[in-house]
């Protein structure tokens, strides 16, 4: 199934254990919605240049709160130049993420929100059970995974399928 690219509300985990929030690039009034209530309820006092930073096209977070500003103020052809050590989610008391939701479900409130979760096979696991407990404290409880069928374990019928594809054939794993 195609991941949805309307309404998108993406949490992606790579593969050292970090974490990254995106909203889908249409969706610009929740995008608003969303920092203005993450600057007031961290009292960041973040300006307008920074929330138009954080609503222009292909923004993400992956900074904690703290240094959300700085990461707001970089200019767009500098941000993958800059390292990002993820929103905390691995410290129960302090699992930024739970926040993030719950700016995200009063933005979308009345509207479909699609939530996905995306990760690699060696994305650490106690990242994804603070992701799923930020889900639980804001009652989202249907989301999608996002995966890439790329490095499934040999010899599954996935795996097969996958290697009958890229061999040009068409039949379908036994």
């Amino acid at each position: 199934k195609v991941a949805p690219e309307n309404d998108v509300v993406l949490i992606t985990i790579d593969k050292d254990g970090k974490v990254y929030l995106s909203v889908s690039d249409k969706n610009t009034s929740e995008k608003r919605a969303m920092i203005t209530a993450i600057s007031s309820s961290k009292q960041l006092n973040l300006s307008d240049a920074q929330i138009k930073a954080f609503m222009r096209t292909g923004s993400y977070v992956g900074v904690p709160f703290t240094q959300l500003g700085g990461l707001l103020n970089t200019p767009k052809d500098d941000i993958g130049k800059i390292r990002m050590d993820g929103i905390p989610v691995t410290d129960s008391s302090n699992n930024q993420l739970v926040d993030w939701l719950y700016a995200a479900k009063q933005a979308f409130e009345g509207r479909k929100m699609e939530l996905l979760i995306k990760g690699d096979n060696g994305s650490k696991y106690p990242s994804f059970q603070g992701v799923l407990n930020a889900f639980k404290k804001n009652d989202l409880l249907k989301f999608q995974m996002v995966t890439n069928p790329e490095g499934v374990p040999a010899g599954t019928e996935l795996y097969k399928l996958n290697m009958s594809k890229k061999a040009g054939g068409t039949a379908a794993a036994e």
